[in-house]
């Protein structure tokens, strides 16, 4: 079995996010992580492999600084590693990044391809199906579990308070949650040899079957009407009532926005 994993490297909110002037996030000037939902999704391709021999890649499309994520990647586990890479493919929206990720992954034979649900940095949860619809295969989403048989994958796929249990053949993608499982870390031995491992860097020439008017800030029909970092929240209003006053207060303020 051949399994393609698709990784991104995302800004650490928890040390805040940087903007450039028209409104795309700054990623060089950020400290980065591998996003948790491809990481549960990298954990998951991984666990196959342990079960059934399979050939883990892992693909990501950033600035060239996005091996590092790459190299965590095969330090975990995988086998391959490709970064695509390129200036005209900057500044890409959900639309652009799949063109490019599906025109990358035309590349390469594949059973399965995993990627996480969403990203920390957008939350669209548009890349992984959008990919799927790009190269004409199934798509199963929000992945709490994973399991072959034979040429088929049965996924349990969230849903409200509940999940579905869904049957695909192969080839096929599936989105992963990240409450999925809990990755595993790097070994001493895996980091030893993924920075000696040699990563595939393609550019804008080896994605197949994509037009340019599909790729970086010009194909991306999204618009970015303003960007922030996190709103802070203001202090708050402190009221002493008793409690059939409090009652009618809170009440009051639910209507006021339209809650009740």
């Amino acid at each position: 079995m051949k399994i393609v994993v698709c990784i991104k490297q995302v800004p650490d909110t928890k040390g805040g996010v940087k903007f450039n002037p028209d409104g795309t996030l700054d990623r060089a000037a950020m400290m980065t992580i591998m996003n948790p939902d491809d990481k549960a999704g990298l954990e998951a391709a991984l666990r196959l492999k342990d079960q059934y021999g399979a050939e883990v890649t892992v693909i990501t499309m950033g600035l060239p600084k996005a091996e590092d994520v790459l190299r965590e990647a095969m330090a975990m586990g995988a086998d391959k590693a490709i970064l695509v890479t390129d200036r005209v493919l900057g500044g890409a929206d959900t639309w652009a990044t799949s063109q490019t990720l599906a025109g990358a992954i035309r590349n390469l034979e594949y059973d399965l391809i995993i990627t996480g649900r969403q990203a920390i940095d957008g939350d669209t949860a548009q890349v992984g199906p959008q990919i799927s619809e790009h190269l004409n295969i199934p798509v199963i989403s929000y992945a709490q579990d994973i399991k072959v048989d034979g040429n088929s994958v049965i996924v349990e796929r969230q849903y409200d308070d509940r999940y579905h249990v869904v049957k695909a053949q192969m080839p096929c993608l599936i989105t992963a949650l990240g409450e999925l499982n809990v990755p595993r870390y790097m070994t001493p031995g895996g980091i030893f040899d993924a920075c000696e491992a040699e990563i595939t860097v393609w550019g804008r020439a080896d994605l197949v079957d994509v037009e340019d008017s599909n790729l970086g800030l010009k194909g991306s029909p999204t618009q970015i009407a303003k960007a922030s970092d996190k709103v802070r929240k203001g202090a708050g209003e402190v009221v002493n009532l008793d409690p059939t006053e409090a009652v009618d207060y809170i009440v009051g303020k639910l209507k006021d926005k339209h809650i009740i």
